[in-house]
C-alpha cells in the first residue's frame, strides 16, 4: 500500500522479468472511444497547458508498466492506460506531454506539475488527505512464485497446487489466497515478514510463495535469480488498488475518474492487463 522497500524496488523489477508465453501477445481488440460527457472534453478541461494533457511518472520507468523507460511509446501497461484515458478525454497522442516526478514528491502535499501521475500508486485513506485519486485502474492480483526447480514451476491450475507446500506473510491477502482459493492438502506456512518467507523459499522449505504481483516481479527480477512467476491467482479478499494521482481537489478528478470507469466497463483495461501483465510479463492466470 505505501511505497515500502517492495514498491520502491518496482523501479528495478521489470527489466528482468521472465516471459513464459509461447506466442507474441495480441494487441487490444479495440480502441477506446471519447468520453460521453461534453464537460469532460479537451475544450472544457482546465489542464496545466490549454489543449494539452501533462502526464507524469517516475524515472526510470520499468516494464511491465513501461518499456525501455519511454512513457511516450504507449508500450507497457501504465503507458497504455495513460493514453487510453487521454483518448477518452479527447486528447490525441500528440496532445500528451510526459514529465518525470519522483514517487515521494508526487504523493506529498502541494501543487503538482502535472495533470495526473501514473506510477503504481496504491489508493489509501492517508494519501487521500494530500492528493486526489481516480477510480481504480488496476486491482492487484495475488501471485505464486517458485524456484525454477520446484515441482509447481509451470503449473497452471489450482488443482496442480493442492499438494504443494506454500507460504505467505501472516495476516495478508496472500495468505488468504492460499487458504480460501488453493486450499492445499499440506498446511501452509506463515511468516512474520516477506523476508522470512523468501529465505524459506530459497532454502527449499517451500514449493511456492504467494505474494502480490508487483512484489512477485521484484523478487523474481532482482532478489532471487532462479525464481519464476508461476502465475496469478483469481481475485480474493479486499485487493490493493492502483489509481491515477491528481492534485488535491483538482478540477480534473471527476473527468479522469469517469474515463477510467468507462474503460473498465468497456473491458478495455482488462485487455491491456491481459497483454502487458499476463502475456508480456510472463505472469499467466492460474485457474
Amino acid at each position: 500500500m505505501a511505497r515500502t522497500p517492495r514498491t520502491v524496488a518496482l523501479t528495478l523489477a521489470g527489466a528482468v522479468v521472465l516471459s513464459v508465453t509461447a506466442c507474441s501477445p495480441q494487441q487490444p481488440t479495440s480502441t477506446p472511444g471519447p468520453a460521453a460527457s461534453a464537460s469532460c472534453t479537451k475544450e472544457n478541461l482546465a489542464t496545466r497547458t490549454p489543449g494539452k494533457l501533462t502526464i507524469a511518472t517516475d524515472q526510470p520507468a520499468y516494464p511491465p508498466w513501461f518499456v525501455d523507460d519511454k512513457p511516450d511509446s504507449g508500450e507497457g501497461f501504465e503507458s497504455a492506460v495513460a493514453y487510453a484515458v487521454a483518448a477518452k478525454l479527447g486528447y490525441a497522442r500528440e496532445d500528451v506531454t510526459w514529465t518525470r516526478v519522483k514517487f515521494d514528491s508526487a504523493i506529498a502535499p502541494g501543487p503538482k506539475e502535472f495533470d495526473f501521475d501514473i506510477n503504481q500508486f496504491s489508493i489509501t485513506e492517508e494519501r487521500k488527505q494530500a492528493v486526489d485519486f481516480s477510480a481504480p485502474y488496476y486491482l492487484v492480483r495475488q501471485t505464486v512464485i517458485a524456484l525454477k526447480s520446484s515441482k509447481i514451476a509451470g503449473k497452471r491450475s489450482l488443482a496442480d497446487l493442492k499438494n504443494a507446500k506454500l507460504g505467505a506473510q501472516v495476516g495478508t491477502t496472500s495468505y488468504q489466497a492460499i487458504t480460501d482459493l488453493i486450499q492445499p492438502k499440506v498446511r501452509p506456512l506463515v511468516y512474520n515478514s516477506n523476508d522470512d518467507a523468501k529465505k524459506a523459499l530459497q532454502n527449499g522449505q517451500l514449493d511456492g510463495l504467494v505474494v502480490d504481483l508487483p512484489t512477485a516481479f521484484y523478487i523474481t527480477g532482482t532478489e532471487i535469480k532462479d525464481a519464476v512467476v508461476v502465475g496469478q491467482l483469481p481475485q480474493v479478499g479486499s485487493p490493493e488498488v492502483f489509481g491515477l494521482l491528481l492534485d488535491r481537489d483538482s478540477p480534473l478528478t471527476g473527468c479522469v475518474s469517469g474515463a477510467v470507469g468507462q474503460l473498465t466497463n468497456e473491458g478495455f483495461l482488462k485487455q491491456l492487463e491481459q497483454r502487458w501483465l499476463t502475456e508480456e510479463a510472463g505472469a499467466p492466470d492460474i485457474t
